[in-house]
């Protein structure tokens, strides 16, 4: 996408807006992955302009859809509540889209905002999972089964659990048999997917929700102060249980380092970490979550790491035809990255409970 730095590109998909063009300039912007994008200096004012990755996602107007009804229905009931909605074209559409080029959305950029890629402390962690928890407590009396599903399957552990178990057979044996460690430790923790299953199953005790899917600290907006603004990157909102957004946060939010950490001996759950998590998130969701839902955050995380370990190590056995490989051996070293982290969180399991369970009380 290096292409969209073209001006005559950007003023292609631009024209299509209702923003000025006289002197636009566009630049890269951002660490994000998935989405290309760039910031868009106009006269009045900037936006940010990215182009939906449609080998990810398949149907990028779903993506479209679901921020309309979502928008629609906070400017309704929560009228106050910060919601960045992209600009619609000049035909009304909720993005530009050319066969040629693509899907585009331009949203306006929020001024004096930032986003950080790190957890660095306990007062980041709450400000984070307190702006995800208001997103998904506004959002507690819309029906989620409205929402298209953006992402099929993302978050379901018995089929990742399945073709890992496939992969085993027909995958890169030489990989496989030099695994031989992690897939032990992946089989000794079934029981996982058993009390996914079961929670998938049990409606009344765990509900389906407008989940944001996608968690990391990065796509929380941040004041000059570090204070929460809003929640971003809205690709992956569709319905899902509460476990996709609190384990995503326990998963990269608790270790001091990422799934790219080649030295294990760093990975760590960092308990202050925790509490601010479960502060900030019951603070908007303490009269929304029910009692096994609440009970159940620790496990959030277990299902979280558990799938991503899979992932990557599926991945690794299908010599990397997914996530890539920056360096040999790079989704190995990922997915037992995780397994260490799993293990690392079942160690400070009782410690964790210990918090929650003080959490729990104080807030009700």
């Amino acid at each position: 996408m290096n292409a969209i730095a073209q001006p005559d590109l950007v003023n292609t998909i631009l024209a299509d807006f209702p923003i000025p063009l006289e002197n636009m300039k566009a630049r890269p912007f951002g660490s994000g992955l998935i989405n290309a994008t760039y910031l868009i200096d106009c006269s009045n004012g900037q936006y940010i302009l990215q182009r939906i990755n449609q080998e990810v996602f398949r149907h990028p107007e779903y993506i479209a859809e679901n921020i309309r009804l979502i928008n629609d229905y906070l400017q309704h009931t929560h009228p106050n509540y910060f919601f960045v909605s992209p600009l619609t074209t000049r035909r009304h559409q909720n993005m530009f889209w050319r066969q040629d080029l693509g899907y585009y959305r331009l949203t306006p950029f929020v001024p004096g905002s930032q986003s950080i890629d790190v957890v660095e402390n306990a007062a980041e962690a709450f400000e984070s999972s307190q702006q995800f928890g208001r997103f998904t407590a506004r959002l507690a009396r819309f029906d989620p089964h409205t929402l298209k599903i953006t992402l099929p399957d993302f978050h379901n552990l018995r089929l990742r659990y399945n073709q890992f178990t496939n992969t085993l057979q027909h995958g890169n044996q030489e990989r496989i048999h030099a695994a031989q460690e992690a897939i032990q430790f992946i089989e000794s923790q079934q029981s996982i997917v058993r009390e996914y299953e079961k929670i998938c199953s049990n409606p009344q005790q765990y509900p389906v929700r407008v989940m944001h899917h996608d968690t990391k600290i990065s796509n929380v907006l941040l004041d000059k102060n570090k204070k929460g603004i809003c929640v971003i990157d809205l690709d992956t909102v569709m319905p899902g249980y509460f476990f996709s957004d609190v384990g995503d946060m326990l998963r990269t939010y608790l270790s001091p380092v990422s799934e790219e950490e080649r030295d294990f001996n760093k990975i760590g759950i960092r308990i202050p970490i925790f509490e601010a998590i479960v502060k900030g998130y019951f603070s908007e969701m303490k009269n929304e979550l029910t009692s096994a839902e609440k009970e159940s955050f620790v496990f959030a995380g277990k299902i979280l790491i558990y799938m991503q370990a899979i992932r990557f190590l599926t991945d690794h056995f299908n010599n990397d035809i997914y996530y890539g490989a920056k360096y040999p051996g790079h989704n190995f070293i990922r997915g037992t990255n995780q397994i260490a982290l799993l293990k690392k969180l079942n160690e400070a399991e009782p410690a964790l409970q210990a918090i929650l369970v003080q959490q729990i009380n104080d807030s009700k």
